[in-house]
């Protein structure tokens, strides 16, 4: 026990506080039906983070690189934010995976010509939780506090803007500032959280503990609530399953996360059904 502790206690704690700070903002991502900001953030950051390398010689997990990677996602909310509120002919979702498509195309042509580039792509897709360390678990409690503070200080017009962005367009809103700091501070959390666990679990994590919330919860409160019971459940079960099975540890938390939205659809499905 001491040495499952050793070894998996950082790792889920790292777990706890992303699965806490994208439980919530998957809520909003829901709502305001923008479900691939995840990924296309994750890659414009990555986009950075590789340039970083190249310019200035500097490892993926310093504070240049991060520096780089958040200047291109402060940029991308700036875009995100004008283009919901300028264009109307094509969605935000279309404009996100047109980005997506755009920045993946850009950062597999720096890994092409930086050293070690392979590097950058692995550690992207599967991150590295398990050898998450002190200093990983405390940078994101401190940045994901900070995040959550906002959150919750500006939650009235972020909530106004989810619940119904044409209507907050009509009361005089100024929906492009409060997009982009929503943007800007999802960016944030996505910058720092896929460096420890990957694309992959990262998007579990914002997107599926929320959309398993939509199928059960009501109000916004039990929402939030089920969203971060499936994420610590879904964190223990990946590790464990990881660790006695020696398999990866995203893919694992992917998988039991998927397993409870698959469950929660199948009793949803049966208990509807007229007796």
């Amino acid at each position: 026990m001491l040495q499952l502790i050793q070894i998996l206690g950082l790792p889920f704690l790292a777990c706890i506080t992303m699965g806490g700070i994208l439980g919530y903002l998957g809520i909003h991502v829901l709502k305001r039906e923008v479900i691939f900001i995840d990924i296309a953030l994750a890659q414009i950051a990555a986009v950075g983070s590789i340039a970083a390398h190249l310019a200035f010689e500097v490892h993926g997990d310093s504070i240049g690189a991060y520096i780089c990677s958040l200047g291109c996602v402060l940029l991308a909310a700036v875009f995100y934010a004008l283009v919901r509120r300028k264009v109307t002919q094509i969605s935000i979702e279309a404009v996100i995976g047109i980005s997506y498509a755009i920045a993946a195309a850009g950062a597999l042509f720096l890994v092409g010509i930086a050293p070690g580039g392979h590097v950058h792509v692995q550690t992207m897709l599967s991150g590295s939780l398990l050898w998450a360390t002190w200093r990983d678990v405390i940078s994101t409690l401190v940045l994901f506090s900070v995040v959550g503070t906002a959150f919750f200080a500006f939650r009235k017009p972020f909530n106004q803007i989810s619940d119904n962005y044409n209507s907050a367009v009509m009361k005089g809103m100024n929906v492009v500032w409060w997009d982009f700091l929503f943007y800007a501070l999802l960016g944030m959390v996505i910058t720092l959280a896929v460096r420890i666990a990957g694309v992959v679990a990262v998007f579990a994590f914002l997107i599926i503990p929320a959309a398993v919330s939509a199928m059960i919860g009501i109000n916004r409160g039990l929402r939030m609530f089920v969203a971060w019971i499936v994420a610590i459940l879904a964190s223990i079960m990946g590790l464990l399953f990881a660790y006695y099975l020696d398999f990866s540890v995203g893919p694992s938390i992917v998988l039991f996360s998927g397993s409870a939205l698959v469950v929660v659809a199948i009793l949803q499905r049966i208990t509807s059904q007229p007796n």
